[in-house]
């Protein structure tokens, strides 16, 4: 896209927010740069350079703008719709693996030579992995600092820098204020409890919370996830501890209160949480080829915005979807609870209600299969998965190849279509990922008028490809099933 000036200075003009962080731009006369949604008057053409990242931006001398504030920018939409080594490396740094392994260990996750991700980063990002992690510690450090009271040195260890000088001189470098003047001006910060971090999630319009939300509500498994009072909550399995999330749905943005037992996980917290809900998705691009569907534009249309529910954790997911198999939610849930009171590990929530993590697979490898309620062969599935996971032969998580994945899991036994492509949804996060032996989905395709038979819904949903994974999210709407719809 940035390499498109005219289209960026279309998009910069009018000042467009969808491509808020999809690209940057610099204006040479101030050496400040800014999203292409800023609200102030535009520079003019001739003074525009444009920038795939922040961290490109920061390394040619710009500074972030103060009003429109770059770094809040949702995420590029690309990350999540690609599995080639950027997008790949791109969701490892931010989850946070550059920041506790350095970039050896984001060349070992991926397979390739430090040198080669260093290549592909910068040839396409203009920043390589050192720089695009400083980014984002920056951006969390602003984050810290305007939004809670914590001493400057406590939020240079949580932003994951190595001392208060690197804490200092970065944030004067990206933002020209130093830490105590960004606090000074900062506005008042929205209303926390004791220990915990308030904060807003952007998100590119449209949004409809209605499924993403009423989905995650009606599978949540007692003592680890809840509804209540208008939020999702659930347990987070951290790199460095643990936390609990709040998340709710609002109209420009998603509530998020998070406590943290170790403040070193808060970026890799908000990541998680903003792929759990999907929301550096561009809505726009999604709803325009699935409206090219007459059968399925009076829906989009009807409720434009839908996300696909994701996760937090993939193996977490994984298990579920095996208890899932080819029973109610209800029954999954129960499955589902019983391996948490008897295998998850114990965590305190200041708010109560939630009580559990839910159990890693090293937990849940030694399991004796009797112990579980269910059918010989799902036990036998549910164990060579928890084994597979245990000892590193399975990987499912942000540095995950999708083809590669689905041939491994579709290798184990018991595990069919339904279980691999619900699998490449929800935890890979493919936005190509198809469900048409779904009983669900085959009810509302032949409501719609649209073939139900497996193999006939697959060749007309090759129209709506690469966003087969939202189209399952507005075909399941079409149900009237409380899953698709937020509790009371």
């Amino acid at each position: 896209m940035h390499t498109d000036t005219e289209r960026c200075v279309r998009a910069v003009q009018a000042k467009d927010t969808r491509f808020d962080g999809v690209f940057f731009t610099a204006v040479v006369t101030t050496r400040i740069y800014c999203r292409p949604g800023c609200p102030v008057v535009p520079p003019k053409p001739r003074n525009m350079v444009f920038y795939p990242s922040a961290a490109a931006c920061q390394q040619a001398g710009y500074r972030a703008c103060k009003r429109c504030r770059p770094d809040t920018s949702p995420g590029s939409p690309e990350w999540n719709q690609r599995a080639d080594l950027t997008a790949r490396a791109m969701r490892l740094i931010a989850d946070g693996t550059v920041d506790r392994e350095g970039v050896p260990g984001l060349a070992r996750r991926l397979g390739y030579s430090a040198r080669q991700i260093e290549r592909q980063l910068l040839a396409e990002l203009g920043a390589g992995p050192l720089a695009l992690a400083r980014s984002q510690r920056a951006g969390t450090a602003r984050l810290l600092i305007e939004t809670t009271g914590l001493p400057m040195a406590d939020i240079a260890f949580a932003a994951g820098f190595a001392s208060i000088r690197t804490f200092n001189d970065t944030v004067r470098e990206v933002f020209a204020l130093s830490p105590s003047e960004l606090r000074t001006r900062a506005p008042r910060g929205l209303p926390s409890a004791p220990g915990a971090l308030t904060l807003r999630l952007p998100f590119r319009a449209p949004l409809t919370p209605d499924n993403l939300f009423g989905h995650l509500a009606a599978t949540a498994v007692p003592g680890v996830e809840e509804w209540r009072d208008g939020a999702y909550r659930r347990t987070l399995r951290l790199p460095y501890g643990h936390g609990v999330v709040a998340l709710t749905p609002g109209a420009t943005h998603i509530g998020c209160r998070l406590v943290l037992s170790d403040r070193r996980d808060l970026t890799v917290a908000i990541s998680r949480c903003r792929r759990l809900l999907d929301l550096d998705a561009d809505p726009v691009a999604v709803d325009g080829r699935l409206r090219a569907d007459p059968l399925l534009a009076p829906h989009v249309d009807a409720a434009p915005g839908r996300r696909v529910p994701r996760t937090v954790d993939e193996a977490e997911f994984a298990v579920r979807a095996v208890l899932g198999q080819q029973v109610s939610t209800a029954a999954a849930r129960t499955h589902a609870a019983r391996l948490v009171a008897a295998h998850g590990e114990p965590v305190d929530d200041p708010e109560g209600g939630l009580t559990h993590l839910f159990p890693a697979p090293a937990a849940l490898a030694s399991l004796d299969p009797e112990s579980l309620a269910l059918p010989r062969s799902r036990r036998t599935t549910l164990t060579t998965l928890v084994r597979r996971l245990a000892d590193g032969e399975l990987t499912l998580g942000p540095e995950s190849d999708w083809d590669e994945t689905r041939a491994r899991l579709a290798a184990l036994p018991g595990f069919g279509p339904w279980t691999v492509e619900a699998i490449a949804m929800r935890a890979l996060g493919d936005p190509d990922a198809f469900l048409p032996t779904d009983l669900g989905i085959r009810r509302a395709a032949r409501e719609l008028g649209l073939p139900h038979t497996p193999a006939a819904l697959t060749a007309r949903a090759a129209a709506w490809r690469p966003w087969r994974a939202y189209a399952v999210q507005y075909l399941w709407a079409t149900d009237s099933h409380p899953i698709n719809s937020l509790p009371a």
